[in-house]
C-alpha cells in the first residue's frame, strides 16, 4: 500500500461502513475496515456462514446485487485491509488528532487473541444500532428474543426460534423480521404494532410529497404485506405483548389494546399460546465508541453537512446519527468516507448525496413521529417486573433506590451486569429520568468485553501514519 494516500479506519461493515469504505478508496485512501462479524453486511445484509452458503441468496436480501457489488470491490481492492471478528475495545483521544483505535482480532470466544492498536488520519464511525426492548412482566423468560436476534438467527443460521410465533412492538422492522421467520419455517400468528392505527397513518400521512424519494422502501413494504396476507398473518395496530408466562420457557403471552399513550385499555387482555416471541420497540444506537472518541452527542451523534463529529478527525455515519433506513445509511457512509479520505467537497456526486442524505433524515424524522414510543407503557409493570436481567434488578426496587444515578446504579445494580447496560441502558434511564435523576450511560472506558490477559498482553502492531 502506498504510504502517500490518508489512512482511515472504517469501523462497521454495514451499509454505512462498507459505503464508508467504498467511497474512501474511490478517493485514494488507505482503509482499514473493521468489523466483529465474519462477514460484511451487518443486520440488514447478515450472511449465512461459508459451510451453509445460500443458493439465491438474492431471495433473502433486498438489494442484494448492489450488496454483493459493493462487498466485492471493497474487499477485493488492494488498499483495502478487511479485518473480521476484530472488536474495537476503546479510543484514545490524541490531542487534535484521531483517536488511537485499540483493536482485538480473533473469534470472541477464542483464545490467543491478537491485539492492535491503529494510529488513523481519518475514523469513520459506523457500529449500527440494537433492538430497544420495554421491560415487562415474564420478558426475561427463555424464548423471548429480541426481534433483531430472531432475524439474525433466521438469516445468518436458518434457525427458528419456534414454531408458533408472536411478533411485537413498533415499528416497520417488525414486518422484515416475520418475512424472515416464515421464510425459515416459522408460523407467525401475527404481528403486532402498538401504535394505534391513528398515530400511524399521522406521522407517515403528513406531506406525502416527501415520499416520492423512498419509492424503493414503499416497494418494499408492499413486498412484506403481500407476503402476510398470502400466509393469513393478521397484522394488529394498537396491540401488543404485554406479559410472557410460562415455567422454564414462553408458553403463552397475553396481548392487551393500547391507548395512544401505549397505557392499556382494561379489559382487552387476550391470551394466547405460543412457544416463542419475539419484541422491538425500535433501535438504540450504539454510542460507546463516539462517546469515548469524545463526540457530542444528543441522543444521536451530532455531526456537521459533512458527517463529521465534533471530535477532531472522527466522522460518523448510519443509525447512530439516526434511525433511518439501510438505504440512508449506505448514503451517510458513502459521504462520510469519501470526505474522511480528503476527496473534493463539491465534487457533483458529493451534491448529489448530500441531498439523498437530507432526505435520509427527513425520513428518519418521519419514522419516529409514526412510531413513538407511548409514555404510558410503564403501566405494564409491576414491581416484581424485571428491567435489568443482568443483576435482576426489579421495578419496585429501583422505584425504591434514592439518590443520584451514580449512587441508585451501586445500590440496585441496575446496568452494572454483563451488558454494562446496553440493554436496560436507555430504559433504566427513562425510569430514572422520570424522578428527576439524571444517569450517563454511554461513557465506558472499554467498549467491549476484553480478557486481563489479553489487556496484559503486548501489542502485536502499530500502525503508524
Amino acid at each position: 500500500m502506498s504510504r502517500s494516500a490518508r489512512h482511515v479506519v472504517v469501523i462497521g461493515a454495514g451499509p454505512a461502513g462498507l459505503g464508508a469504505a467504498a467511497a474512501a478508496l474511490r478517493a485514494g485512501a488507505r482503509v482499514r475496515l473493521v468489523d466483529s462479524a465474519e462477514q460484511p453486511g451487518g443486520q440488514y445484509h447478515r450472511m449465512l456462514p461459508d459451510a451453509y452458503d445460500a443458493a439465491h441468496p438474492e431471495r433473502l436480501h433486498h438489494g442484494w446485487g448492489g450488496f454483493e457489488r459493493t462487498r466485492r470491490r471493497v474487499l477485493g481492492h488492494p488498499r483495502c485491509d478487511w479485518w473480521a471478528e476484530s472488536a474495537v475495545w476503546a479510543l484514545d483521544r490524541v490531542d487534535d488528532r484521531p483517536p488511537l483505535v485499540h483493536v482485538v482480532r480473533g473469534q470472541a470466544d477464542g483464545a490467543g487473541r491478537e491485539r492492535h492498536v491503529l494510529e488513523p488520519d481519518a475514523l469513520v464511525l459506523a457500529p449500527g444500532a440494537h433492538d430497544r426492548v420495554l421491560p415487562f412482566p415474564g420478558w426475561d423468560l427463555p424464548g423471548v428474543f429480541t426481534a433483531g436476534a430472531a432475524q439474525a438467527l433466521a438469516k445468518g443460521e436458518r434457525l427458528v426460534i419456534g414454531d408458533h410465533v408472536i411478533i411485537a412492538g413498533s415499528g416497520p422492522f417488525l414486518l422484515p423480521v416475520a418475512a424472515s421467520l416464515l421464510e425459515a419455517g416459522s408460523t407467525v400468528l401475527e404481528v403486532l404494532e402498538a401504535n394505534t392505527a391513528a398515530t400511524v397513518a399521522r406521522g407517515w400521512g403528513s406531506r406525502p410529497w416527501e415520499l416520492a424519494s423512498q419509492s424503493g422502501k414503499a416497494a418494499e413494504l408492499a413486498e412484506y404485506t403481500s407476503l402476510l396476507a398470502r400466509r393469513r398473518v393478521p397484522y394488529r395496530t394498537g396491540r401488543t405483548v404485554v406479559e410472557a408466562r410460562g415455567e422454564d420457557r414462553v408458553e403463552e403471552v397475553v396481548t392487551a389494546r393500547l391507548r395512544a399513550d401505549w397505557s392499556i385499555v382494561p379489559g382487552t387482555e387476550r391470551t394466547v399460546v405460543v412457544d416463542a416471541v419475539c419484541v422491538s420497540h425500535g433501535f438504540t444506537p450504539q454510542l460507546e465508541l463516539p462517546a469515548a472518541a469524545g463526540c457530542a452527542i444528543d441522543g444521536f451523534v451530532r455531526v456537521d453537512d459533512d458527517q463529521l463529529t465534533t471530535a477532531p478527525g472522527v466522522y460518523a455515519a448510519g443509525e447512530i446519527t439516526g434511525i433511518a433506513g439501510a438505504p440512508a445509511a449506505r448514503t451517510e457512509g458513502l459521504l462520510a468516507g469519501w470526505l474522511a479520505a480528503g476527496g473534493g467537497p463539491e465534487a457533483p456526486e458529493i451534491r448529489r448525496l448530500r441531498r439523498r442524505r437530507d432526505q435520509g433524515r427527513a425520513f428518519a424524522a418521519r419514522l419516529a413521529a409514526a412510531h413513538p414510543i407511548g409514555d404510558g407503557w410503564t403501566s405494564w409493570l409491576r414491581p416484581d417486573t424485571t428491567v435489568c436481567r443482568c443483576e435482576e434488578t426489579t421495578y419496585g426496587a429501583l422505584c425504591a433506590a434514592a439518590g443520584s444515578g451514580r449512587s441508585v446504579r451501586l445500590e440496585t445494580r441496575a446496568g452494572l451486569g454483563p451488558c454494562q447496560a446496553r440493554i436496560c441502558g436507555p430504559t433504566v434511564a427513562e425510569l430514572l429520568a422520570r424522578r428527576g435523576i439524571t444517569t450517563t450511560p454511554h461513557n465506558r472506558p472499554i467498549a467491549q468485553p476484553l480478557r486481563l490477559g489479553e489487556l496484559a498482553s503486548p501489542t502485536r502492531e502499530e500502525s503508524a501514519r
